[in-house]
């Protein structure tokens, strides 16, 4: 595939779009728990209420979307689900009612069940997302752009975190609104492939069956931690809003740093090592985190587990978009998200119950139990499959 002049120009839309997204989505990582904490007073086991909500209701949203990008077209899709986020975050600034909440985190996708870098907030549009970006990139520079896109996503969302330290708390949903509106209106200039499928077969059903699988365990072991990592330290170590952002902000831009060896760990280790390397690490880090009443421990294993954990996400990228039919990357990509996302929903709900008690250090523990699970069905299913490799 030659990178004409149009397609230059769309995936240059589509950064600025994600790049606006992601400010917004790192202001409202470290905003909404607060709200829900501190301003509101309510428990962990709601907040954590909300965000296993919010992550089945995003599921659900990008299962549909997903269908829709492969059948109505790409840029129309795309344009209809990236609204979501900024509505969510005007309604938030409306108001702090209970239902408002549900609704907003619904919408907006506030479950963080990713790292900043990865896309935690406004996962409704990842599906889309990737599926456009696979449509624009030739195969053997797919990695590349999925890291390149992925680091600056997260460096703007660790700015996004910092932002929060130097607006007025209601003041944040609206500003968080305008800039995410703005990722909405300037897809209305971008071109896409017209790349449409059929909506009663499947011809890529076994190896979306495997990414369905791995991605099941996946969001399990996400909904277990990612969610409460902030919470964790709220509760935990008391941190003030200010510590914690910026905190969060050192975090973001360890895990964003870290997408750019992505390309090179694809070409050295593949993708079933670098999955494997990586999230093997992630394990310890996890399993040490609540057992050593250490902050300065502590907030190392925070800075570097969503390096971790995000690392090996563009090769996964890759390899999914790369194996699937183009014409079924949509739905391919909207299934594993649906599935993940349920998992990640039972998941959260679960921590959520269990940070309301003494045993808050039984989700690290079972987040390795899964997460282990989850490497050995990658070596199963994909060992072999040698064009998983950036050539």
């Amino acid at each position: 595939m030659e990178l004409t002049d149009k397609i230059r120009s769309s995936l240059g839309i589509l950064l600025i779009s994600r790049i606006a997204r992601s400010l917004a989505a790192g202001m409202l990582a470290i905003a909404f728990p607060y709200l829900v904490l501190n301003d509101l007073h309510l428990s962990p086991l709601f907040l954590g209420s909300i965000f296993a909500l919010a992550t089945l209701a995003t599921a659900i949203l990008g299962l549909f979307f997903g269908l829709i990008t492969d059948l109505w077209g790409r840029r129309n899709t795309l344009i209809l689900a990236t609204f979501l986020l900024p509505l969510s975050s005007f309604l938030l600034w409306f108001s702090n009612a209970t239902p408002i909440l549900f609704i907003s985190a619904i919408l907006g996708g506030f479950s963080a069940t990713g790292s900043l870098a990865g896309g935690g907030i406004g996962g409704t549009v990842q599906p889309i997302q990737n599926t456009v970006l696979a449509d624009l990139t030739p195969k053997e520079k797919r990695t590349f752009y999925y890291s390149a896109f992925a680091f600056l996503n997260g460096i703007a969302a660790a700015i996004g975190t910092v932002f929060v330290k130097f607006i007025a708390a209601k003041e944040v949903f609206l500003l968080a609104g305008m800039i995410s509106l703005l990722g909405t209106v300037i897809l209305f200039f971008m071109y896409t492939p017209d790349i449409k499928g059929k909506f009663r077969k499947l011809e890529s059903k076994f190896v979306i069956g495997k990414f369905t699988l791995t991605g099941l365990l996946n969001g399990v072991s996400q909904g277990l931690i990612t969610p409460f990592m902030i919470p964790f330290f709220i509760i935990v170590y008391k941190l003030p809003e200010n510590s914690m952002s910026t905190f969060t902000f050192i975090s973001g831009v360890i895990a964003a740093s870290s997408l750019l060896i992505a390309p090179y760990a694809d070409k050295k280790y593949g993708f079933v090592k670098s999955i494997t390397y990586s999230r093997a690490i992630s394990i310890i880090m996890l399993v040490i985190l609540p057992l050593v009443k250490f902050l300065p421990l502590a907030l190392f294993i925070y800075f570097i587990t969503p390096a971790l954990r995000v690392l090996a996400v563009p090769i996964q990228q890759t390899a999914i978009t790369t194996l699937v039919e183009e014409n079924e990357r949509g739905r391919a990509l909207g299934i594993n998200q649906v599935v993940r996302l349920t998992g990640s929903s039972i998941a959260t709900e679960l921590s959520g119950s269990l940070f309301s008690t003494p045993f808050i250090a039984v989700p690290f523990y079972l987040y390795a139990l899964v997460t282990g699970a989850n490497i050995y069905l990658y070596k199963i299913f994909f060992a072999k499959e040698e064009r998983l490799r950036t050539p």
